[in-house]
């Protein structure tokens, strides 16, 4: 394990939180009463992107707590590292990360929460607290947390599942594109609406971002992929994420351990 495991960390964290791009909220003006009755009407196609959008939202996966084990890869700018993440997640209130490397030796430890983003380097005795706008530095400021858990069980990203969308089908297959003011998504659904691939594009900005979960299995009455594979650019920067469960669980009794020795120095 090298030692720029910290800052390597701090840009997972980053890729990971790219993902989450909310939009603002529309405004739209309340229409003036009048005497006249007005009967909406929608057209076949909005029925039936209504309808695929309910049929997917059904098919998410809901849990309270969620944890895994899973054997990843990581590269960036070709500095190659096997390590294990073991991942913990109390449904909107934090994401818990510890990575061991050989022989089981943990080497760092983070929480992510909708505020901030804390991590341990154990291996040189530093830690670094950022507030979650740090991620600001490497992604749109339109960022949400809770689209984080999606990524790491195999959601859909609540934000692209909207009725701007446009839909494509192609043998039970669904395609989902369109954009979220600067982003440029694609959403890629197999027969039993599962997510398989997602795309996001910030052409401007210099970002894109390709995730693909396959080897879907059933843990706990659910369906999850996995295998996650996550492919980012972040201007100069490109990052390569593998993850492969070994080890899944869904709403168990966690802790999420986390403090800061007196002796641990802040990072630069």
């Amino acid at each position: 394990m090298k030692r720029n495991i910290l800052n390597n960390l701090l840009l997972i964290c980053c890729i990971l939180t790219i993902i989450s791009c909310k939009a603002h909220k529309q405004i739209v003006a309340a229409p003036q009463v009048t005497n006249t009755i007005i009967t909406p009407t929608t057209t076949p196609d909005e029925n039936l992107l209504r309808n695929q959008l309910a049929a997917i939202k059904g098919r998410q996966i809901v849990f309270n707590t969620f944890s895994g084990r899973a054997n990843t890869k990581l590269n960036i700018n070709g500095d190659s590292n096997d390590v294990t993440l073991n991942i913990r997640i109390s449904r909107d209130k934090e994401i818990w990360v510890s990575i061991t490397a050989l022989l089981g030796i943990e080497v760092a430890r983070a929480v992510i929460t909708p505020d901030s983003i804390k991590i341990v380097n154990k291996l040189q005795g530093l830690y670094t607290i950022k507030p979650f706008s740090y991620i600001y530095d490497y992604a749109s400021k339109q960022v949400n947390y809770k689209t984080l858990e999606s990524l790491l069980v195999g959601n859909a990203m609540p934000e692209l599942l909207n009725e701007n969308t446009s839909l494509q089908t192609d043998n039970g297959n669904i395609t989902l594109s369109g954009n979220l003011q600067d982003l440029i998504y694609k959403l890629m659904l197999g027969p039993d609406m599962k997510v398989s691939q997602f795309n996001l594009a910030n052409q401007s900005a210099g970002q894109s971002l390709q995730v693909n979960n396959t080897n879907f299995i059933q843990a706990a009455n659910r369906i999850i992929p996995s295998q996650i594979d996550i492919s980012s650019i972040i201007k100069d920067k490109k990052i390569l994420a593998n993850l492969h469960y070994t080890k899944v669980d869904f709403d168990q009794q966690l802790e999420f351990p986390f403090n800061i020795p007196e002796r641990y120095a802040p990072a630069n």
